[in-house]
């Protein structure tokens, strides 16, 4: 029976779970830290797109107020 209790105090197969349990614990935690710190950001820039999404102008000519590219300003490249 000693030698029993001797041979469970000395055996460290459990303590390699605990690091493992341990490590695992710590990357959630910091996910989830990561997780609070950039959703307020994500949030407002999600709002950001839908507000302007709500706002487009889909059957309005897009190319309105462009340069014209033939114009006597262009740079002839020889």
């Amino acid at each position: 029976m000693k030698a029993m209790i001797q041979n469970f105090a000395s055996n460290e197969s459990g303590a390699v779970t605990v690091d493992w349990v341990v490590l695992t614990a710590a990357l959630v935690g910091l996910g989830l830290a990561v997780m609070a710190v950039v959703s307020s950001g994500v949030e407002n820039l999600s709002t950001d797109i839908r507000n302007e999404l709500a706002n487009a102008q889909p059957n309005a000519d897009p190319f309105v107020g462009n340069t014209d590219v033939t114009s006597g300003n262009d740079v002839a490249l020889d």
